[in-house]
């Protein structure tokens, strides 16, 4: 009958130590200077080694990534000199070696839990179901008559049939655009399981060194897990946003924010951070495909980026509030290519 009421309290405990810890402070002062906002930033180049991702007419996904993720790992470091970046790929392989696509994916999450991220960027191309390019289709133009013959035997005869007329045309993949996703929120619950509030960045700066974390496997500590669930959902959802926004300011088609479930981007729910996925572009598109290969496009690209973690990392320091849209609903997208 009582455990109703002890769970509330338990909650409302809980909730109160999370915010109370962020400005808890130090007399002895062991915590030192205050920890940057984002520390660490992961950096990922999606696909490599085997998984060599979408393919174009002239490119595949995997290494266009992979030179967008190391020009935007170079600008963080020249934009945000006190963040550490972390890559899960510097080659065309994965850390190293040639690995399937889920044991890859579940080895950069565990890199990215592991180095207290307080950010996962993942660097993809977008993709139509339709061939690279374009492909030819068949148009009905008019109709003519044909003779044929029906019947067996005896009955046989002939007769006269209305026939189309086919013609063959082209048809181009003009699909382009961005589109940033962020994983989809839902009851199950299931980012909070891959996040450990004793080894949580944030928790760190939030708590101080002085607070003992509770046991993992306690109430309390999975009701923590779960609060920092929602405060990485709300910071994904205004990071992507101003990234979408950056992209159209320079003139790109802005798809917007998207939510994929499990199966479709596992690896933004199992890193316990903050966690986007940028779809810079679609691949399968002739022009756009030419722009993300070229230098221009992808240092674009990147300063577009840039733009919008400067935007976010002030939102988070408290320099200026969020926008209004950076706090819209994200659009839950259950067609978009793994």
């Amino acid at each position: 009958m009582m455990r109703k009421p002890v769970t509330l309290l338990l909650f409302v405990a809980v909730l109160a130590g999370l915010f109370a810890f962020s400005g808890k402070k130090d007399p002895g002062g062991k915590r030192g200077k205050q920890k940057s906002v984002l520390a660490t930033i992961v950096v990922d180049a999606g696909h490599g080694g085997p998984a060599r991702g979408a393919r174009g007419l002239i490119s595949y996904e995997a290494d266009i990534a992979l030179a967008i993720s190391l020009k935007l790992g170079q600008r963080i470091q020249e934009a945000f000199p006190e963040t550490r970046v972390v890559y899960t790929r510097t080659s065309d392989t994965v850390f190293g070696v040639n690995v399937d696509a889920r044991t890859a994916n579940r080895m950069r999450a565990e890199l990215a839990n592991e180095v207290k991220g307080d950010l996962f960027l993942s660097i993809h191309c977008n993709a139509t179901p339709q061939k690279a390019g374009g492909w030819y289709a068949k148009r009905v133009v008019g109709h003519t008559t044909k003779t044929i013959t029906v019947g067996k035997g005896s009955k046989k005869r002939k007769k006269t049939v209305r026939v189309p007329i086919y013609e063959n045309y082209w048809v181009k993949n003009e699909r382009h655009g961005t589109e940033t996703y962020i994983w989809a929120a839902d009851r199950s619950g299931v980012k909070s399981t891959f996040i450990n509030p004793e080894e949580s960045a944030e928790f760190t700066q939030d708590s101080g060194a002085a607070y003992a974390p509770p046991d993992l496997n306690s109430p309390e500590a999975r009701i923590r897990a779960q609060l920092y669930e929602k405060k990485y959902f709300g910071k994904s959802l205004t990071l992507a946003n101003m990234v979408e926004e950056e992209f159209a300011k320079g003139g790109r088609l802005s798809g917007g924010v998207k939510q994929r479930n499990w199966e479709q981007i596992w690896v933004l729910q199992a890193t316990g951070m903050p966690s986007i996925l940028v779809e810079t572009g679609f691949i399968t598109n002739e022009e756009e495909e030419k722009y993300l290969n070229s230098e221009q496009g992808q240092s674009e690209v990147v300063e577009s980026i840039i733009t919008a973690l400067r935007r976010y990392k002030e939102t988070l320091e408290g320099a200026v509030a969020p926008r209004p849209e950076t706090t819209s609903a994200a659009v839950v997208d259950s067609t978009a290519k793994p």
